[in-house]
């Protein structure tokens, strides 16, 4: 791929937008690549073909480990300002390990190889979750009644946590 723009600093990842694509083993260089970035005082731009799965994957990741919020939480606070990103089940599924399995990992890391961060992701990603809750109510009135199990439902992977162990966990 050639750099559009000479002055910027780039990172491609070439995934598929499929549900089997394996992009949980790129995070940790897109957490490194947008906390780099920002740091250094640049803007980062994180996208992909729609910007609706696989850039959104990326995003709720760099955010779960920044702060304390659960991937769920993040992906509603990116909603609030991007209201039609839904990473695909795949994706989904990734991030639901992600918090299960490395996350707590992940910010020592990120703690251990970086200065302090003078951003104040916790406060800010809160008060889009706030904000998207606002909007969820807002929208459910306008629909003239509460339906916000039906939205939940069909934008959120609907399985417990290791649903397809294979060892008769919660299915």
């Amino acid at each position: 791929m050639t750099a559009a723009l000479k002055d910027m600093t780039y990172l491609c990842i070439h995934a598929a937008d499929a549900s089997s694509q394996n992009l949980s083993q790129h995070f940790k260089e897109s957490i490194r690549f947008i906390h780099e970035c920002r740091l250094n005082g640049g803007a980062c731009l994180v996208h992909c073909l729609a910007g609706v799965s696989r850039s959104t994957t990326m995003v709720v990741a760099y955010l779960m480990t920044v702060t304390t919020y659960s991937w769920e939480e993040c992906l509603s606070a990116v909603k609030a300002v991007r209201s039609f990103v839904g990473p695909n089940y795949g994706f989904q599924h990734q991030l639901q390990e992600y918090q299960m399995n490395q996350v707590t990992e992940y910010r020592a890391w990120l703690r251990a190889s970086f200065r302090p961060s003078p951003f104040k992701d916790q406060e800010q990603v809160g008060a889009l979750l706030n904000q998207y809750i606002e909007q969820q109510q807002q929208e459910n009135q306008r629909r003239g009644g509460d339906h916000g199990w039906m939205n939940q439902a069909s934008s959120v992977y609907p399985l417990p946590y290791n649903a397809y162990n294979g060892s008769g966990g919660n299915r």
